[in-house]
C-alpha cells in the first residue's frame, strides 16, 4: 500500500481524533460480558455517623479517582464462569444465575485468564472503584435513596428474596449508571486488603496491606443494613464458608 507524501507548502493531513469514553458508554467481550465506562472523579466514600447500621470502618473520607475504568453491568455469570474456568463453583445452579461460592483466589484466576483469552488485563475493582460505582452520584444510603422500599426495587435481598436463593442478573433496576445487582443477590469481592480507612483525603486507593480481602454489596438473604452502600466485611482469600460470594470484573480504561 502506498503512504501518501506530504508535499512541501501544503498543511500535513490531520490525525483522525480518537473518541475519549464517557459515562454510559459500553463494549460487549467475546465471551458476552458488557462492561460500562466510569469516568474519573471525586466522591466521599465510607457512611456518616448518623447513618442507621454505621460501623467504624465507614469513616468518610473524600477520595479522588484520576483515570476511568470499566466495570462489568452484571457480576459473573455461572456459564461465563464455565467457559473461562471450565468447572462449576455455585451451589445454586444455573447458567444465567451469578456464580455463588467463589473465593477470592479464583475470583483473581478468572480475572487473569480471562485477560488472556481477551488479550487484555482484566482484573477485580478496587473497593474505592467499587462504591463510586456503586453509589453512581448518590449519597444516600443506598443508591436508589434512603429508603427500604428503594432498596428493594434494585436488589434481591431478605425482605424480597422469596425464592430462596440467588436470582439471574437485571431483573431489578440498574443504578443510574446502569449497572445492575450492585446491592444485594451475591457479595462481591474487590481486589483490595481490608483494613481501617484513612481519616484524610485520598487519591487512587489500592486497599490496606492486609491479607484478608474486601467484600461489598450484600446477598439475597442479607437485611438492608447489610445491603448499604457503604457497607463492607473483609475475609480471609481463600475462605468458602456459607456466604454467598460473587464478582464483577474491571478493566483499566485505554485498554479497551
Amino acid at each position: 500500500m502506498k503512504v501518501p507524501r506530504h508535499e512541501p507548502g501544503k498543511p500535513a493531513p490531520e490525525k483522525a481524533a480518537v473518541k475519549q469514553p464517557t459515562l454510559g458508554d459500553t463494549f460487549t467481550n467475546s465471551m458476552g460480558m458488557t462492561l460500562a465506562y466510569i469516568p474519573p472523579g471525586e466522591f466521599v466514600m465510607g457512611s456518616p455517623p448518623t447513618e442507621d447500621g454505621r460501623a467504624e470502618h465507614e469513616t468518610q473520607h473524600k477520595v479522588t479517582l484520576t483515570q476511568g475504568f470499566y466495570i462489568g453491568i452484571h457480576t459473573v455469570t455461572q456459564a461465563q464462569w464455565k467457559a473461562v474456568m471450565g468447572d462449576s463453583a455455585s451451589r445454586f445452579k444455573g447458567d444465567d444465575l451469578p456464580v455463588d461460592e467463589v473465593v477470592w483466589d479464583d475470583a483473581a484466576t478468572f480475572c487473569k485468564r480471562l485477560g488472556q483469552k481477551e488479550g487484555k488485563p482484566y482484573r477485580l475493582p478496587t473497593e474505592a472503584e467499587w462504591e463510586y460505582a456503586c453509589r453512581a452520584g448518590t449519597t444516600t444510603v443506598y443508591s436508589t435513596g434512603q429508603s427500604e422500599a428503594g432498596l428493594g426495587e434494585a436488589a434481591w435481598y431478605g425482605g424480597n428474596s422469596e425464592s430462596n436463593a440467588t436470582h439471574p442478573g437485571g431483573l431489578k433496576k440498574p443504578n443510574a449508571w446502569g449497572l445492575y445487582d450492585m446491592l444485594g443477590n451475591v457479595w462481591e469481592w474487590c481486589n483490595d486488603g481490608y483494613g481501617e480507612y484513612p481519616s484524610g483525603a485520598v487519591t487512587d486507593p489500592a486497599g490496606a496491606d492486609d491479607s484478608r480481602r474486601v467484600l461489598r454489596g450484600g446477598d439475597w438473604r442479607c437485611g438492608p443494613l447489610f445491603c448499604r452502600a457503604a457497607h463492607r466485611f473483609g475475609s480471609a482469600p481463600t475462605y468458602r464458608g456459607d456466604v454467598f460470594r460473587g464478582f464483577r470484573v474491571a478493566l483499566s480504561a485505554g485498554v479497551d
